[in-house]
This record gives structure tokens, C-alpha cells and sequence, in this order.
């Protein structure tokens, strides 16, 4: 089972392409925090990434760097540039032209490529919701995400028929590809997030255990047996690093399948609560109206509506 797609699938974690921006001489932005995760590429120079509470990070050309969802930031030239406030106008007129949003002086030194990642507002997974601080890979970690940088950057240069469906579909990748490399050459660093327990072991093949078979009766000590560790283990690796049991997070990741079906299909409710792991239609209704506040009906019609 691959844990990240399937997450990634139910979440409706997609992305869009942001403004592209070009920048020369001394500049500087503070850009509104947005309600999505915020993926800034270097394709060419050097920018400065300011995040309150964190010290200046130095990103290069063929870096990338993750932020959480509504984390206010700003870039710039340098690491102490005093910032302006986003010009909102000139970002949402680039954006509709298609050209790239031009800062500081000419000649441009610096471009920079911000993809925004959206998470299905019903799934309570916190798969970009939960990062503790800035992500960040540099191009000489992963030459697979240095090409696809790469790639990115021709198709806008000399957009081409298809160019949209391209650039969607390289934007998804990217994310993919920017996590793969972030958990193999960042082992030592903490997070206590979604994406930072895909590095323990024993919390991973948990996962995959509750992903694949989301309708079997797992309790901490099945999965724990499932994964050839005690439950006093199992349990203690959750908490450190999702900070819940597993009994919780078996929960949790029914009530987000549960949630999306009820939304988007027509399933009798019935159905549904076979198929996420509960015995009878009665016992789904109650962990559905303490983990929603209200009836599965109740909820699909209000969705609908």
C-alpha cells in the first residue's frame, strides 16, 4: 500500500500554479499568509525565505521549500532586506496574463515559480496541515526534483498546446517528488506531522496496514501483531509521532473516507459504514456524530445543499 498516494488521493491535495516571479537588485515581499500549503521553487539565483520566529534560509537555484497552510512569510534578496507589503492587483493581473510578477530592478536575477496545495476541506488527515516549520530540499539532494523544476520552468517559458493539463500535472508531481526527497535526506530532523511520521517504521507500516484494509476490525493490539511490535510500542511511536493512539488515527481516517463517500456518492449509508469498519449502521452513526456533530444523513444532505 502506498501510504502517501493513497492519503494524498482521499485529501484531494492538489496543486495550482501560483504566480511566477522575477526579481533583480534589492527587493523584498511580505506575502499574506494563504490558506494553502505554499511550495516556492528557485529556478534561477538566490532568494531569502523570513519566517517569524525562524532565522533567514538561504534558497538557491533547483531549491524548494514547504510551508504550512496560513503561514505568513516573506522573500527577498538578501537576509536582512526590510520587506513591502504584496502588491494583491499587480499578483492577481500577472497571474490572469500569465506573465510573471517583476520586483526590485532590472536586469532579473532571481526567479521564483509558488505553487499553492489545497486540501479537501472535509478530510481531517493533516497531511500539509501539520508542519511544524519550513520544509526545504536543496537541488544537490535530488536530482529527480531538479529536472522536474527544470521541466516546469520550460513549459511556462514556451507554453505549447496542452501546456495547462502539462503544468497541472507536473505541479502534483513535484509535491510527490519533493516529499520523497525530503524524507530520505532529512532523517535526523524532528516533526511532529503527518509526512515526519512517514520516517519511523513502525508508525509507517501501521499506516499501510490501516490504509489498505480500512473496513478490517483493527484495534492497537491487532495492529501492533500486524507489525511485529508490542502495543506499548505501537503506542508510544504514535504519540511521538502523530501525537494520538492508534486507535484514534483508525478513527480518524474512517471518518475522512466516510466523509468523502457521503459527499460524492449515492452509497446507502449502510454500505458505507461496512466498508470504513463498523459493524452495524448504528455504531458508525455514533462515532460519525461525535467525530462530525451530527447524523451521516444529516451530513450529506447539508453538503449537498
Amino acid at each position: 500500500m502506498d501510504v502517501l498516494a493513497e492519503v494524498l488521493r482521499v485529501s484531494g491535495a492538489r496543486g495550482a500554479l501560483g504566480v511566477m516571479l522575477k526579481a533583480g537588485g534589492t527587493w523584498g515581499q511580505w506575502l499574506d499568509s494563504y490558506p494553502g500549503a505554499a511550495l516556492h521553487v528557485v529556478s534561477r539565483g538566490t532568494m531569502w525565505l523570513h519566517v517569524t520566529g525562524e532565522k533567514p534560509l538561504k534558497v538557491q537555484a533547483g531549491d524548494a521549500v514547504l510551508l504550512s497552510p496560513g503561514t505568513a512569510h516573506g522573500i527577498a534578496s538578501g537576509s536582512s532586506v526590510t520587506m513591502g507589503t504584496c502588491d494583491q492587483k499587480a499578483a492577481i493581473q500577472a497571474i490572469a496574463d500569465g506573465n510573471a510578477l517583476q520586483l526590485g530592478s532590472a536586469p532579473a536575477q532571481t526567479e521564483v515559480i509558488t505553487l499553492h496545495y489545497e486540501q479537501d476541506p472535509e478530510v481531517s488527515t493533516p497531511v500539509l496541515t501539520s508542519l511544524a516549520r519550513p520544509m526545504h530540499v536543496a537541488a544537490w539532494e535530488n536530482a529527480q526534483l531538479r529536472r522536474t523544476v527544470e521541466l516546469l520552468t520550460a513549459e511556462l517559458a514556451q507554453p505549447q498546446i496542452g501546456a495547462t493539463a502539462a503544468v497541472n500535472s507536473i505541479v502534483d508531481l513535484l509535491l510527490v517528488q519533493f516529499v520523497r526527497a525530503w524524507l530520505a535526506r532529512h532523517p535526523e530532523e524532528q516533526s511532529s506531522s503527518w509526512l515526519g511520521a512517514m520516517r519511523d517504521p513502525v508508525v509507517r507500516d501501521a499506516l499501510a496496514c490501516v490504509h489498505a484494509r480500512p473496513e478490517h476490525p483493527w484495534t492497537t493490539q491487532t495492529l501492533a501483531a500486524a507489525t511485529s511490535v508490542s502495543r506499548a510500542t505501537l503506542s508510544r511511536h504514535f504519540r511521538s509521532a502523530l501525537g494520538q493512539t492508534p486507535g484514534a488515527y483508525v478513527e480518524q481516517w474512517r471518518m475522512d473516507l466516510a466523509s468523502v463517500r457521503l459527499r460524492d456518492t449515492d452509497e446507502p449509508v449502510e454500505s458505507i459504514s461496512g466498508a470504513v469498519g463498523y459493524g452495524s449502521p448504528h455504531a458508525f452513526s455514533r462515532a460519525f456524530r461525535r467525530a462530525r456533530g451530527m447524523a451521516p444523513g444529516e451530513y450529506r444532505s447539508r453538503l449537498r445543499k
